[in-house]
């Protein structure tokens, strides 16, 4: 299936607007998530069983679960944000051998995104240039979406529906992003927080979601990255603080700022007590491409993939040592084999987060990693 993926689905795919195929696997991945049947294929080809045996712990094979922040991840392998923004692939998910998402990033108010092309492919330099401004349908339509979710997990109905037939003790973990609305009704610093603030409010409000990631780091909305510098996140922060929340809290960190700028930014999350950061964004910068001649003169939007990947591990590592256990980090960007994966964990991190590497690898990706972990973990 990986075979025909790589050498005949993948060639075809490329020959048309990626935005177009986005739409495609998402309306194609929901409908699989919607029939037990659907799921149990997909499962089949592409699924991991974590099931461990006496017999399998004798001959290596280990257990890959984690705890982190009170969440048990049956899988520590996610979706990260900027893929399933409107939370419409919860069901299938885990039949992908992922043991959670990120949904979003959401907002206060629904997004129509920048302007066309949003999405570009950089095949050389293994990267995609993402400039989607948030294209989201709002936090109240999501609150929507996902509320029969949640209300069915805390009356425990609907169990095996939940778990997709894995027969696990821990239903699929569900994050979500929060970003500022991209339009220019929330440049305003004040209004900016408002619109964070609104969004956070609501979601712990309805127990929506099993933690929240602040996205401080989206390059291509309005006004751009406004609260990346300490004495905006600390405002933010502050206003957040006052809002009851009683899950986990993390911040989407940028990943072109020097060390020195990063680590302000950490002493700001430090003294809110948030339980930690994911690392990171998109790359903001085009010279860092394989091929430069790939990408378009004018920036428009950050890069995926493979340039993240050094700078992502470089700051996770750094992070890591600078703050010891006191952060839960996870760790995003570059993905791009499972060697990329047991570097993220080697350098740090408690949990990864890819995309763009299931799009140039396949669905069969994620599963890849889990065989992986079990020596590596």
């Amino acid at each position: 299936m990986d075979f025909l993926y790589k050498r005949v689905l993948k060639p075809i795919l490329f020959l048309f607007d990626p935005e177009v195929v986005h739409d495609f696997f998402i309306w194609s991945g929901e409908s699989l998530g919607g029939f037990g049947l659907t799921r149990k294929l997909t499962s089949f080809f592409y699924g991991y069983n974590d099931d461990v045996s006496v017999s399998d712990a004798t001959v290596g094979r280990r257990d890959i679960s984690k705890t982190v922040d009170g969440i048990r991840y049956r899988i520590p392998v996610l979706l990260s944000a900027g893929f399933d923004y409107d939370g419409r692939l919860t069901q299938i998910l885990p039949s992908l051998a992922f043991g959670g998402e990120e949904v979003g990033s959401v907002t206060a108010r629904p997004c129509a995104g920048n302007h066309k092309p949003r999405l570009i492919r950089l095949p050389k330099s293994q990267s995609v240039i993402v400039n989607k401004g948030l294209r989201n349908a709002g936090v109240e339509a999501l609150i929507v979406k996902l509320k029969k979710e949640f209300m069915d997990r805390k009356s425990g109905i609907n169990k095996e529906k939940l778990c997709l037939d894995l027969h696990n003790d821990q239903s699929f973990v569900i994050g979500i992003s929060i970003a500022r609305t991209n339009d220019e009704c929330s440049v305003d610093i004040e209004a900016g927080i408002d619109d964070y603030a609104y969004s956070f409010k609501r979601l712990n409000e309805e127990g929506i979601g099993d933690y929240y990631t602040i996205n401080i780091s989206c390059p291509n909305a309005f006004g751009g990255e406004a609260f990346a510098t300490p004495d905006l996140l600390t405002k933010l922060l502050a206003r957040l603080s006052i809002i009851s929340c009683t899950k986990p809290v993390y911040i989407k960190m940028p990943i072109n700022l020097p060390w020195e700028q990063f680590y302000d930014l950490l002493k700001v999350i430090d003294f809110y007590k948030l339980q930690g950061v994911v690392i990171g964004n998109l790359n903001k910068d085009y010279g860092s491409l394989g091929v430069r001649a790939e990408a378009p003169e004018e920036y428009a939007g950050g890069l995926s993939g493979l340039p993240c990947r050094q700078l992502s591990s470089d700051l996770i590592s750094r992070t890591r040592k600078a703050y010891g256990k006191r952060f839960t980090i996870i760790g995003v960007g570059g993905i791009m084999s499972v060697a990329d994966a047991r570097e993220k964990f080697a350098a740090g991190a408690d949990l990864i987060q890819l995309i763009t590497g299931m799009i140039w690898n396949g669905p069969g990706f994620m599963k890849e990693i889990c065989v992986d972990l079990q020596d590596f973990l």
